[in-house]
């Protein structure tokens, strides 16, 4: 007999669930997802993420995503909740990489399944957790890419001065390359962050958590002359408590800026496919190239664990093992 509050397709409709959840009524961080009705256990945990979790919005999208590719799987083996094995697990890590995804993005996968159903079997949706005793794919370490110091020059001398859009885009160029803050919190930077006379920023990173960063010389001029002169004719007389805005004054958002900063990475003949992300790497690996502590540039970067800042201390003995292959003469 199966257990009452199990899901099921045809009781729930999970069959229909697509697109990204966007905001609502009352949440402006996930709405009921459009077409077709939704899958409700998956809104009752990525509910729990937003409120129990306080988990960013980014964050649970990508939940959101990785539990859409599971629902598929189920979709066309024809099975619900009640009826998917710990087999069926693997069977569905294996189909990720048919697709095919790398391994780190099925074991991204398998975590968020894995939250997935401690929140079911917790609620009393599943009978048991059958992600348990399944392993993730074996990663092999892959280092940050980052952009030599000539490379960060080039780039940062590529807006035009002569124009509202210039202005902006040096400011948060020379923004983002002095405290390596990511995209979505770059964005998000309000007037009132930036305390230009301590030389500091407030920063609300992910899980909502408050950090403040230093800020060079270069990059305060920059942000100051964009606010002087740039940032009145893009605010179209609107009000925005928005720093960085586009042409119809509203917040410039995520996929605006990747453009512009692609547009740019081209401009300045950089080989690599540039992203702020890229940049984030480069600030990290410079600072720590000129002897900033690893623990400084853990509490600018916003790693909640040390082990995530320590890659780049590998990007770093790589690079001297390089600069020594290069020059001893007896390499």
């Amino acid at each position: 007999m199966p257990h009452p509050k199990i899901a099921t397709f045809e009781s729930n409709s999970c069959r229909n669930f697509a697109g990204p959840l966007t905001a609502s009524e009352g949440n402006p961080a996930i709405s009921m997802p459009q077409p077709g009705a939704p899958c409700r256990e998956l809104i009752l945990y990525l509910d729990f993420l937003r409120v129990e979790k306080g988990m960013a919005p980014n964050s649970i999208n990508s939940y959101q995503r990785d539990l859409q590719s599971f629902l598929q799987y189920l979709q066309q083996k024809k099975l619900d909740l009640n009826h998917f094995t710990r087999d069926e697990v693997r069977n569905f890590l294996a189909w990720l990489r048919q697709r095919p995804l790398s391994a780190r993005s099925v074991a991204r996968h398998l975590a968020a399944l894995r939250g997935y159903y401690k929140f079911l079997l917790k609620e009393g949706l599943v009978s048991s957790d059958v992600t348990t005793e399944v392993g993730a794919p074996r990663l092999g370490r892959t280092l940050p890419k980052f952009l030599s110091p000539d490379e960060v020059e080039r780039l940062l001398q590529q807006p035009l001065l002569s124009t509202p859009s210039g202005l902006r885009d040096k400011a948060m160029l020379e923004l983002l390359y002095a405290t390596g803050m990511r995209v979505s919190e770059l964005i998000s930077v309000r007037m009132a962050d930036l305390d230009e006379k301590y030389g500091i920023i407030r920063c609300l990173g992910k899980g909502s958590k408050e950090r403040v960063i230093p800020v060079g010389q270069a990059a305060l001029r920059a942000v100051q002359h964009y606010v002087t002169l740039g940032r009145p004719q893009m605010a179209r007389q609107r009000q925005s408590p928005y720093l960085f805005l586009n042409h119809r004054g509203g917040r410039l958002s995520r996929v605006g800026f990747w453009k512009i900063i692609s547009d740019y990475g081209r401009r300045a003949a950089i080989s690599t496919p540039l992203s702020p992300h890229l940049v984030r790497h480069s600030f990290a690996t410079h600072l720590l190239e000129r002897g900033a502590d690893l623990r400084s540039i853990q509490l600018m970067l916003g790693h909640s664990d040390i082990s995530t800042t320590q890659v780049y201390t590998h990007v770093l003995s790589q690079r001297l093992k390089q600069v020594y292959d290069q020059h001893h003469p007896r390499a």
